[in-house]
């Protein structure tokens, strides 16, 4: 227990019963509240042996343990707040197989050298653990340790607990919220509301047991302790991730080694190999007993399991209190963020949907088709490559057909429609976001000072003085890490340059697959030669999109730790920013291609444009936008059926490995009933929200960016993110070790990744609309020659210059004259077309600011509960409680 000393240490930070030592990493000065002796310990030098001591730091109330099921120690009473585990190779072992390395002969002396480094790695491993525990009981934590054993390693386990006096002393420091009034349970799910005053039965509400009670709070303070509710139990008034939070705060603090080095915290050791494990425990199993149970009496694992993470829950509401509670606001806001975005996903997928069958529908009014699938011989067109033959236009009246599918004036006002759309959703998660934030009590949160990364720690050249603490801290030159970042900036660039040269090579690869077609002689070969190129191409470029994918976020990794960022913050932004530019140009080089770069650049005959010998690609029978659809749903769809399954095998692979790795440790023993310990230790340790957050972005730019091309893009993203969604739930409540439950307001740099995307997406539309669809030539030509697009195909065909003799009279898609010049109509065309992305452009950015300046990002319901909780929390803080008393004594009545 924290001794009445320390405590007064702990609590004072001008307190001068002994001098401190400003010039060391994590001193008093620093904010981290521990004790001188603390201080002392960590930078003694004396060796250790390199056997791990047996720590057990129990109740001394209990005189014989007490067996009880559940996270306790062995007295039954004291909760375990966070396991440190680390494993050691049994030492006999060790010593034989020295021993038969030394007895070699002369010329195998290296063996025995690397051995001996081996040891004393393990020994200085070992020393690290020591010194840790010995701090950590220092500080106050309550510690007891288990074994498993066999003839070849043992696993070491010690579990951890804060005692009331040394939560009280950190929830303070750490800014916890206390509860001062309870509240009704806020119904935040606007559909269920609307389906109420429509009295419409709800589906997708359902009634989850033992729901965290909502409260009106302020930050803790001990000398206020009276005035909270529930202050009296101090076994249930801080939560299980509270006590998770105060234990992982503790355990970052704490040196190991010497301060100087910046030897400090259980990342560092983790990332040194010194523990294997460090984590809290789930509360329990996450499956119901077999016997028949209260709704009330199952844990908060099984009531996410039973009302989460099952399939058959794919139409319910997402439980958000329980999932914050057990889990943390961080990995909340992004369930909340993903069920949010599906849920908008609905109506874009509908009409979407719609717009589709619309275009099925209208197929047979099409008129230029039905021109193409009658002109039988009337239209000869030019070779589509040197080595080809002429061709007919009849033959392409398939292409043609299904062409208008993408190609109509629906696809157009869905385009629209996604554009307001995208920007919509994003103002109102603004106040979804500002909603959940006060809910969960983090509205205000700011995090602290952070403290440095431990592998900058470890990497950092010299110590200097932090301008703000005032005590010196690791520190990296910052003109040595400006060069790194330029440097890191040029290898990015050659990776894009590399995409790009696997772009060029794709289009090649469909320019050579196009000619095998034509050249089999096969009619039906030689009419689909360019819808086989493409999709073969497509198959092709998602194959190396994803092993560039996997390739590059690997030197992403190493190229951001080259960088040095002093921050986990500082990291993940960094790292963020240079995935994602990549991953952008990586997934949507290829359809920026085809949507504005294709059949831009071909020529005429006798004219021809070429690339590396080969004529450049003109767009295919039915159009740029076919071709395009094609490559969405090959890449898009393709990438998610390919994550899933990932998703689906690579967590049970990695739990299978790790439970027959502690089954050969526990022999033959079929009988044994593991702790929790040891089956959460059997779990898959928890990587971050990285790829999850990265895999929804993406997806997010394929239905705004390129959505005139693809109207289904927004269904396949539904019916994807409905698996996602329990996917990942399973995940975080069957297969994955419990994280340490982290602080977030909202769902940080991917909201204005986001942003940039819709905004984008506003323009990538208007291009895409103007330039690549052929709905404005219509309408143009409609103004000009009449109500009717009869005769409009012909009108879009120019003659061959009269100097190309090899098919005299043959016709190509362009609006030139005999002698290849652009015609009076293409000009008049290329002033329709930027008039109108002006136009589309300054219409939907005036909408969206019109938007966010009528829909306020906090609703105004939501700025009186803000006021009324600070209002109470100044009350509760006063010293008059008579205050508090008459504030409260109204809404009682």
């Amino acid at each position: 227990m924290l001794r009445k000393g320390d405590r007064e240490v702990l609590l004072d930070l001008d307190y001068g019963g002994e001098a401190q030592n400003t010039d060391g990493y994590g001193s008093l000065q620093n904010g981290v509240f521990i004790p001188p002796r603390y201080l002392s310990a960590a930078t003694a030098d004396d060796g250790v042996d390199g056997d791990d001591p047996l720590y057990v730091h129990g109740d001394a109330r209990s005189k014989q343990p007490v067996p009880q099921l559940g996270n306790f120690f062995r007295d039954g009473r004291t909760k375990i707040d966070f396991v440190l585990v680390w494993e050691v190779r049994s030492r006999r072992k060790r010593r034989g197989k020295g021993k038969s390395e030394a007895s070699t002969k002369e010329g195998e002396a290296v063996p025995c050298e690397e051995n001996s480094r081996s040891e004393r790695r393990k020994a200085q491993l070992a020393q690290w653990r020591e010194r840790f525990v010995q701090n950590l009981e220092t500080a106050g934590l309550l510690m007891e340790k288990e074994e498993k054993a066999n003839e070849k390693k043992t696993i070491h386990f010690l579990k951890l607990s804060a005692p009331w006096d040394l939560l009280v002393c950190y929830a303070e420091e750490l800014c916890l919220r206390a509860p001062l009034q309870a509240q009704p349970h806020l119904d935040l799910n606007t559909s269920a509301r609307v389906l109420k005053r429509l009295c419409i039965p709800n589906v997708m509400r359902e009634s989850v047991p033992n729901r965290p009670v909502d409260y009106y709070t302020c930050a803790f303070r001990k000398s206020k302790l009276s005035r909270f509710l529930g202050c009296d139990n101090h076994e249930t008034y801080f939560t299980n991730t509270q006590r998770h939070r105060v234990v992982y705060e503790i355990l970052s603090r704490t040196a190991y080694g010497k301060r100087k080095r910046a030897e400090v915290g259980v990342d560092r050791l983790v990332n040194e190999g010194a523990y294997t494990g460090a984590f809290p425990l789930h509360e329990g199993p996450f499956q119901l007993p077999r016997f028949e149970i209260r709704p009330d009496e199952i844990n908060q694992r099984q009531v996410l399991y039973q009302y989460w993470a099952r399939w058959c829950k794919w139409y319910k509401y997402q439980p958000l209190d329980h999932i914050k509670e057990y889990f943390g606001e961080k990995i909340a806001f992004y369930f909340a963020w993903l069920g949010f975005y599906t849920a908008w996903l609905l109506p874009a997928a509908v009409v979407g949907t719609l717009v589709f069958v619309s275009g099925v529908m209208s197929m047979g009014t099409n008129t230029p088709a039905k021109e193409i699938c009658t002109s039988g011989a009337n239209y000869l067109m030019c070779p589509l490559c040197n080595t080809c033959k002429a061709w007919n236009m009849s033959e392409i009246c398939t292409m043609a057909e299904l062409g208008y599918l993408f190609d109509h004036p629906g696809t157009v006002l869905f385009s629209v429609f996604m554009s307001f759309w995208a920007v919509t959703f994003l103002e109102y998660w603004k106040r979804k976001m500002a909603t959940l934030a006060h809910h969960w009590d983090c509205m205000d949160f700011h995090e602290e000072e952070e403290r440095p990364r431990p592998e900058f720690t470890a990497m950092a050249p010299t110590m200097e003085e932090n301008p703000v603490t005032g005590v010196k801290e690791p520190y990296f030159p910052e003109k040595t890490r400006t060069s790194r970042i330029v440097t890191g900036s040029m290898v990015i660039i050659m990776m894009l340059c590399v995409v790009m040269i696997f772009l060029v090579t794709v289009v090649m690869c469909r320019g050579i697959i196009s000619i095998m077609m034509f050249h089999t002689g096969s009619p039906v070969l030689r009419t689909e030669a360019g819808t086989i190129a493409n999709i073969s191409s497509s198959i092709v470029n998602l194959g190396l999109i994803l092993l560039m994918g996997r390739v590059y976020t690997a030197l992403a990794v190493q190229l951001t730790k080259w960088e040095m960022h002093r921050t986990q913050t500082q990291y993940d932004n960094a790292f963020i920013f240079k995935v994602f530019i990549f991953q952008f140009v990586n997934f949507y080089s290829s359809p920026f291609y085809v949507a504005f770069f294709k059949g831009r650049f071909v020529g005429y005959p006798t004219n021809y444009g070429t690339l590396f010998g080969m004529r450049n690609e003109d767009c295919g029978p039915g159009g740029c936008l076919i071709e395009l659809a094609e490559q969405l749903f090959i890449i898009m769809v393709g990438k998610q059926l390919i994550n899933n399954v990932q998703e689906f095998i690579i967590p049970k692979v990695k739990a299978w490995r790790q439970k027959r790795t502690l089954a050969k440790v526990l022999g033959n023993k079929v009988s044994h009933e593991f702790h929790r310990w040891e089956e959460d230790y059997q779990l898959v340790e928890y990587e971050g929200l990285f790829e999850e957050y990265l895999e929804m972005v993406l997806q997010f730019g394929f239905i705004t960016i390129f959505v005139a091309a693809f109207p289904l893009a927004p269904l396949f993203a539904l019916l994807n993110n409905w698996v996602e969604i329990r996917l990942d739930a399973h995940k975080f409540v069957c297969e994955y070790r419990r994280p340490v439950a982290e602080r977030a307001q909202n769902i940080g740099v991917w909201f204005n990744i986001l942003e940039a995307l819709s905004h984008l997406s506003v323009i990538a539309n208007a291009f895409l609309i103007a330039f690549t669809s052929d709905f404005l030539p219509r309408l143009l030509y409609q103004y000009k020659f009449g109500n009717d697009l009869t005769g409009y195909v012909n009108f879009t065909l120019a003659y061959a210059p009269l100097n190309y003799t090899e098919y005299p009279m043959c016709r190509y898609k362009a609006y030139r004259d005999n002698n290849g010049n652009y015609t009076l109509f293409y000009w008049e065309l290329l002033a329709v077309r930027l008039g109108f992305i002006i136009a589309f452009e300054h219409v939907v950015f005036f909408v969206l600011r019109a938007i966010d300046w009528i829909v306020p990002d906090v609703p105004a319901s939501l700025e009186l509960k803000i006021k009324r909780e600070r209002y109470l929390a100044k009350q509760a803080l006063a010293e008059n409680q008579e205050a508090l008393l008459q504030a409260t004594r109204p809404l009682e009545t």
